[in-house]
């Protein structure tokens, strides 16, 4: 199993070209990957004004090729999604605040655009919330309900994927003034997911019912030790635990369950600015985005084993294939 690294400079004017993945293949600011379910091929969200999405093919000797290139239709896509059935690629625009749906053909190439839902709106904090910002595309298990977090708005936005790709409103659910919802993650089994509140530094407990509504249960702060300026960013399920990474801190909290409710129990050091980080066997691997570098830890006793310079990492992750 391979390590995939995704690199960019975080939303700002100035940005840098960088590779997409552990190889030659140069790309635009890709700042988030994620795999297609079946094939070897990979797409890169392009994190650039323009905004775009990029598949990458993967040979066995992990050679890139990109394979066809379309635009999301808003600036700064931040975050991919596929569908189970390998369909439909979606596509959160964060500067353009909205979300996008994309056709694939039998191959895993991005054929088409087949959906652009325009939300609107704004929040309290008038430097980052004057406008929507959709910073994540969530799919369902079944492949056909696909929520959008807002941290613009401060709302999570459900909706039905029709079966040519059209998205079909179902459902908005407002969270509290202020939150600045970053990433939605369902707990497996449960009706009970988990929003990241990066401007309000909070780990929020949902309940979804009926699929697609949420409602506020709990919230905690995004930190066993809370304190000073906290923006978290990566949430992952891992085992029977829950982990987030907190940047200001520089550290990524380790979560146990109440029930469904989390409860933080332990602060783990890593390198600056931890934008996003993947759990490989029993070791975690943290992209310091400020640092300059992957970080390699073992699981056990998060001992400091490897450090692997890169510029501007925002993305590390296994290549499941």
């Amino acid at each position: 199993m391979r390590t995939t690294t995704g690199l960019c400079s975080s939303p700002a004017p100035t940005r840098r070209r960088a590779t997409a993945a552990a190889g030659s293949l140069a790309l635009d600011s890709p700042s988030r990957l994620t795999p297609h379910p079946e094939l070897p091929v990979l797409y890169a969200v392009n994190e650039t004004a323009e905004g775009a999405i990029t598949a990458v093919a993967v040979s066995e000797d992990g050679t890139l090729s990109a394979l066809n290139s379309l635009p999301t239709g808003g600036a700064d896509p931040c975050h991919p999604a596929i569908t189970p059935d390998g369909r439909y690629l979606l596509c959160a625009n964060y500067s353009g605040g909205s979300l996008a749906a994309f056709a694939l053909d039998p191959d895993g190439v991005p054929t088409v655009r087949t959906a652009l839902a325009q939300h609107r709106g704004s929040g309290p904090n008038t430097e980052r919330q004057e406008s929507a910002h959709v910073h994540m595309a969530v799919v369902d298990e079944s492949g056909t309900l696909v929520s959008a977090v807002d941290l613009g708005t401060d709302e999570m936005r459900s909706y039905r994927l029709g079966e040519e790709g059209e998205l079909i409103p179902v459902s908005v659910s407002a969270l509290p003034a202020g939150t600045g919802p970053r990433q939605l993650l369902r707990r497996p089994g449960t009706n009970h997911a988990y929003v990241v509140g990066e401007l309000a530094a909070s780990l929020m407990t949902v309940r979804e019912e009926p699929p697609g509504t949420f409602t506020v249960e709990n919230s905690v702060p995004a930190t066993f030790e809370p304190g000073g300026e906290n923006l978290p960013a990566q949430l992952t399920l891992h085992e029977d635990r829950l982990f987030l990474s907190n940047r200001g801190p520089e550290r990524l909290t380790e979560f146990t369950f109440d029930a469904a409710l989390p409860q933080a129990v332990a602060d783990h050091r890593t390198g600056a600015w931890p934008r996003h980080f993947s759990f490989v066997g029993e070791h975690c691997y943290v992209a310091a985005q400020n640092a300059d570098a992957i970080q390699a830890y073992e699981r056990a006793n998060w001992r400091l084993i490897g450090s692997y310079p890169i510029g501007s990492p925002a993305f590390v992750g296994p290549w499941p294939h």
